[in-house]
């Protein structure tokens, strides 16, 4: 988890390097009678004419991707349909279709096996011994 931290910690100065453009004051001026004052916190661009234009004023339907509203659109489609129906199919199926985790199904399976074998040999299920007694040799008292 801490390995992913370096990927955002470039995106917390763009975050934090725009600051608010406004600022409304609610206290009241010593001229007005209760009146708000909206005072800019960075003076307007002169209207010279020769500014550049946003893309959103070209382009109310602006999506990002290229100045070109054509182009905007069918790369926004292309990009959404890739990155979301795609990766949610994709990664869905490849997340439902891994091998069993731990092996968790295949315990329970052998499991069930076991108990169907000693069922039809008439054992019990769990044998008071885990290991087979007779197969264990055990030191002598001269040797311990």
């Amino acid at each position: 988890m801490l390995s992913r931290l370096p990927r955002f910690v470039g995106t917390f100065p763009r975050l934090l390097s725009n600051p608010p453009a406004r600022f409304v004051s609610q206290s009241k001026p010593t001229g007005a009678v209760g009146s708000t004052a909206v005072t800019e916190l960075h003076p307007a661009a002169e209207k010279t004419g020769h500014g550049e234009v946003s893309q959103y004023v070209k382009n109310p339907d602006y999506h990002g991707f290229s100045s070109d509203p054509e182009v905007d659109v069918w790369n926004m489609r292309v990009a959404f349909f890739f990155g979301i129906s795609v990766a949610l199919v994709i990664g869905g199926t490849f997340i439902h279709y891994l091998p069993d985790h731990g092996m968790r199904q295949w315990a329970r399976r052998e499991a069930e096996r076991v108990i169907q074998q000693r069922e039809m040999e008439n054992l019990p299920l769990i044998d008071e011994n885990y290991y087979d007694p007779n197969k264990i040799t055990l030191a002598t008292a001269e040797e311990a």
